[in-house]
């Protein structure tokens, strides 16, 4: 019993104690792109001119040791992009290795009724998280942001303001997610 105990708290690789923090963490980025998607289409489907705020707490990554521990990385990162929806992974930022199904899956992705591919587009993502990473010869551009820049709790403010460009950014000291979409402009 004490063996199974040690397992269960230690972390160590295939561990039950891994996998469960495994699961914790995917369940986070799943719920995190869902948040930031499913306020990309209530502002879709509202129209121009309209205006969303959601909040998302996070626990699991914005602790670097933790995403270090569940998935053997050094330096991970939170990478966000854009395609017919969210797309959340934990990466190391020298070699991402990108799994999207399987027990070994690492993205995650939501759906959003706001139907535009924004990962080819560099202009958009704010240059002080932005940066690009490459799947089978495609650069995929996206916000990369350290776990350290997280706060608690993640406010996630979309906007469609037709006077401005297509922007997604986060501000680090606030913990803010700004988005602006602009269908067409």
């Amino acid at each position: 019993m004490l063996v199974y105990s040690i397992n269960n708290i230690s972390f160590s690789n295939n561990s039950a104690s891994q996998q469960t923090l495994i699961i914790q963490i995917s369940l986070e980025e799943k719920n995190f792109a869902n948040v930031i998607s499913n306020t990309v289409s209530q502002v879709y489907a509202q129209g121009p001119g309209s205006k969303a705020t959601a909040y998302i707490k996070l626990t699991y990554l914005r602790d670097s040791r933790m995403l270090e521990k569940a998935f053997g990385l050094n330096n991970p990162y939170i990478f966000v992009t854009y395609d017919r929806g969210v797309n959340i992974t934990v990466i190391n930022s020298t070699t991402p290795t990108l799994t999207f199904e399987g027990p070994d899956k690492n993205v995650f992705w939501s759906a959003s009724l706001y139907p535009a591919v924004l990962y080819n587009n560099s202009n958009i993502w704010d240059a002080t998280f932005r940066n690009s990473i490459t799947i089978n010869g495609t650069t995929v551009y996206g916000l990369m942001i350290p776990p350290s820049d997280f706060n608690s709790t993640i406010r996630v403010v979309v906007e469609w303001n037709p006077s401005l460009n297509e922007i997604w950014s986060f501000n680090s000291s606030s913990g803010y997610f700004y988005i602006n979409i602009n269908p067409g402009g």
